[in-house]
C-alpha cells in the first residue's frame, strides 16, 4: 500500500482541524436518505471547550481519521469527574463518532479513543455520548428516515453492525416515541376523568407554566427537581448549575411559558416536564452553514415560531412521592398538561425521549397514546483493562 493511501488517526489541534471535525458529518453524509445537517453553530456549542460548560470540569480529546489527505471519520474521548463519582466506576466516554462505510476506519477511531481513555486510568469506555448523557446520547439504530430531532444524534444504517464487529457490547437501548397532538391524543385518558387538579384527591395540587422574567431561577428549581427525580435512573447524570445555566441561555430564544409544566403540592415542586421546539423545523433546508440570506430566513422563522414539532427533554417526579399513588399518577398529569397547552402552540407532533427500554412504567404510560417507539438508540460498553482486550 502506498504511504499516501494509509489511514492516519490525528489528534485534533488548532482552529482548522476543529472546523473540519465540526463540519465532517455533513460532508460525509450529504445525500444519504434521512440525513439532515445540524447547524454548525449548534455543534460548536456542543463541542467547543469555550462554549460547553462541561469543559469546566471534564476533559476531552478529538480525533480525525484521514486517508489521502481527506478526512474520512471522527471520534471524541471524554472523562467526566461527575460521571465517575455518580457511577462509582472509572468509566470514560466516547462520542461524536461519524465515518464513511469502512470498518477499518471505524475500528481505528474506536481504538484511538480507547487508548486515550486507558492511558488516563479508565476501565470502561461507554457511548456514544457527546460529551455525556446530558448531551447527545446513544447511537441511532432505527429511525434514520424519520424527522430529525433537536439534541438527538443521527447515524447511518451501517454503523451499528460495525460497532459489534469492533467488539462493542450492547449495554442499554433508548427509545423515542412520537405523539401526534390533537383530540385523539388528549382522549387517551392518561388521567382518570374523575381526577381534576385542585379538587378532591388532587386538592393540594396546582400547576403553572414558565415564568419568562425569572428564567435562571426557574432553571435552578428544575435542576434540583431533575437531579432528585433521576438520581437512580441508569445513564442519567446530575445537571450542574453551569450546565443548566448554559441550557437556559441556549433555549431562551425558543421558549414560551407553555413549554414548561411545573406541578406543585401545597406550593412545593413535585413534578415537571419541559418541551422544546425542534430547531430542524426551521433550519433543515438551510444547511449547516446558511448563507446571509439563509440566516435572515432563520431569524424570521424563529420570530414567527414556525415550528411544527417539539421534544420533551425533561420529565420527572420528586423522590418524596416515590411509591405513592400520587407519585404514580404524576407523569400522566404532566403529559396531560402538555397536551392541553399544545392547543395554543403550532406543534403537530411531540417526541417523548429518550426513554430506557427497561423503564416499563413510563413505557406503558406512553404506549397508551402511541403503541410503538419510532426511533431506537443504543449505548455500548467496551472494557479497557488489558485482560479484556
Amino acid at each position: 500500500m502506498n504511504e499516501a493511501d494509509q489511514l492516519v488517526i490525528i489528534p485534533v489541534s488548532g482552529f482548522r482541524q476543529m472546523t473540519t471535525f465540526i463540519q465532517l458529518p455533513r460532508l460525509l453524509y450529504a445525500g444519504l436518505p434521512g440525513y439532515v445537517a445540524p447547524l454548525d453553530m449548534v455543534q460548536r456549542d456542543l463541542l467547543l471547550p469555550t462554549r460547553n460548560p462541561f469543559f469546566r470540569r471534564g476533559q476531552a480529546q478529538y480525533f480525525l481519521a484521514t486517508r489521502n489527505g481527506q478526512a474520512v471519520g471522527r471520534i471524541s474521548a471524554q472523562i467526566d469527574p461527575v460521571a465517575i463519582d455518580h457511577i462509582g466506576e472509572q468509566v470514560g466516554f466516547f462520542g461524536a463518532l461519524d465515518a464513511v462505510d469502512d470498518l477499518g476506519v471505524v475500528s481505528a477511531l474506536i481504538d484511538a479513543a480507547a487508548t486515550w481513555l486507558r492511558e488516563r486510568g479508565m476501565k470502561v469506555m461507554r457511548g456514544p455520548q457527546t460529551p455525556n448523557s446530558n448531551g447527545e446520547f446513544g447511537m441511532m439504530i432505527e429511525g434514520q428516515h424519520e424527522l430529525p430531532m433537536v439534541a438527538m444524534p443521527w447515524h447511518p444504517h451501517w454503523m451499528p453492525a460495525m460497532m459489534e464487529a469492533c467488539g462493542m457490547i450492547r449495554r442499554e437501548d433508548l427509545l423515542a416515541y412520537r405523539i401526534f397532538t390533537g383530540p385523539d391524543a388528549e382522549e387517551a385518558h392518561l388521567v382518570p376523568t374523575s381526577l381534576k387538579m385542585g379538587e378532591g384527591r388532587l386538592g393540594s395540587i396546582t400547576t403553572r407554566g414558565l415564568d419568562m422574567s425569572r428564567l435562571h431561577e426557574e432553571g435552578e428549581t428544575l435542576r434540583r427537581l431533575y437531579n432528585d427525580a433521576w438520581r437512580n435512573n441508569w445513564g442519567s447524570l446530575p445537571l450542574t448549575r453551569d450546565e443548566m445555566n448554559g441550557m437556559i441561555s441556549e433555549l431562551r430564544p425558543l421558549l414560551k411559558p407553555e413549554h414548561y409544566v411545573l406541578i406543585e403540592q401545597d406550593g412545593d415542586p413535585v413534578a415537571f416536564a419541559l418541551v422544546v421546539p425542534n430547531v430542524y423545523d426551521i433550519s433543515a433546508d438551510l444547511g449547516g452553514a446558511p448563507s446571509p440570506v439563509g440566516w435572515l430566513k432563520l431569524g424570521k422563522r424563529l420570530l414567527r415560531h414556525e415550528f411544527h414539532s417539539a421534544r420533551v427533554i425533561l420529565l420527572g417526579v420528586s423522590s418524596r412521592l416515590e411509591g405513592t399513588a400520587l407519585g404514580a399518577i404524576m407523569p400522566a398529569l404532566a403529559i396531560s398538561e402538555l397536551m392541553k397547552r399544545g392547543r395554543t402552540l403550532p406543534y403537530r407532533t411531540v417526541e417523548l425521549g429518550w426513554v430506557l427500554e427497561s423503564n416499563l412504567p413510563i413505557r406503558r404510560l406512553i404506549e397508551r397514546i402511541t403503541p410503538h417507539p419510532y426511533k431506537r438508540y443504543r449505548v455500548y460498553d467496551r472494557p479497557l483493562t488489558d485482560d479484556d482486550l
